[in-house]
């Protein structure tokens, strides 16, 4: 068991070392997008704006918190239908209590049986506002989702506000992701793909700011905490591969991957962890939650905490991740 563990490990070490070089080259001379101009100007209000409405004015929302739970599926929905969609409303009951996922799709024009979900869990932790986690990713879901709107992919696209992910309630049969993975696979539904958006709202320029699950990552990866990153286990590395690939190509924000094992701390924390169970491709998009940012799971994870200049940019380079994955063969 020790000598498995270890070369394990090595792969991840290994792992992390290629690709921190396969993508060094994407990161030098690439700035195609800037924090200026009137549109960046427009999409920072708006997702700043969603922020403060969910973990501002809502504040904590969970199955403890019901009414504030079914006000943040509200405020939602309302913003999914004022960008043109048809809401499709999923079902989950708990102790007498119906909550909900939330899905708006746009049917692919060439190859509408291959899926794209891009998701985010919109539940807090109980006794946290949860702003970054995870109204920042909320936010980026129904900003993507309007950026989106009016085009025609080829492949079929779906944004999906997920419920109950938080704990107790995670990796339970109520969790919303996971409900919503089983139907697809009872369903045979094709997805192609899976994006988790999970905490992203918080980036710093503090010297040593960036912690690791595994110490000897630190040779790997920067140190300083002011970086997105693309977390997958090694059966879903080709969809990291294109998608972080995409994403450089898009925007010079700082971008990194990690492909490793589902058992390293924190590799499968969120909703990609549901499409994984079911046979499904995901990944996870986060600014690594608790190994960077001081006020995770706790009352201090409020809306003035959150860095949306970089949350822009980084929302703005996930236009091209989607653009990326939709396009089909």
């Amino acid at each position: 068991m020790i000598i498995l563990t270890f070369i394990l490990l090595v792969a991840v070490l290994l792992g992390a070392a290629a690709y921190s070089k396969r993508y060094q080259s994407a990161r030098d001379g690439v700035g195609t997008v800037e924090p200026h101009g009137i549109e960046m100007v427009s999409l920072q209000g708006r997702l700043q704006a969603h922020v403060e409405k969910l973990a501002g004015q809502i504040g904590e929302r969970n199955l403890w918190k019901y009414q504030r739970l079914e006000a943040a599926a509200d405020y939602i929905e309302g913003i999914f239908r004022a960008s043109g969609y048809e809401v499709k409303k999923q079902k989950i009951t708990l102790e007498g209590k119906d909550t909900w996922n939330l899905e708006v799709q746009i049917k692919g024009a060439s190859f509408p049986e291959e899926i794209v979900v891009i998701g985010a869990h919109y539940d807090s932790v109980m006794g946290s506002p949860g702003a970054n986690d995870n109204a920042s990713g909320v936010a980026a879901l129904l900003e993507l989702a309007r950026a989106f709107s009016n085009t025609r992919p080829q492949r079929t696209l779906r944004f999906v506000a997920f419920v109950n992910e938080e704990p107790p309630l995670y990796r339970t049969q109520y969790m919303g992701s996971r409900v919503y993975a089983r139907h697809s696979r009872k369903l045979k539904e094709k997805i192609v793909g899976m994006i988790s958006l999970e905490t992203i709202g918080y980036y710093t320029e503090a010297k040593d700011s960036q912690a690791f699950p595994f110490p000897l990552l630190r040779f790997f990866y920067p140190t300083t905490g002011n970086f997105i990153t693309f977390v997958t286990n090694f059966p879903s590395r080709s969809l990291l591969h294109q998608s972080l690939s995409a994403f450089r190509r898009r925007s010079d924000f700082p971008a990194e991957g990690l492909v490793a094992p589902g058992w390293l701390i924190g590799v499968d924390w969120s909703d990609h962890w549901s499409f994984w169970k079911a046979g499904y491709r995901a990944i996870m998009i986060t600014d690594t939650a608790p190994f960077r940012y001081p006020h995770y799971h706790d009352s201090r994870d409020t809306p003035d905490r959150l860095n949306y200049s970089e949350m822009t940019r980084v929302v703005a380079g996930l236009i091209g991740v989607v653009e990326e994955l939709t396009r089909g063969n």
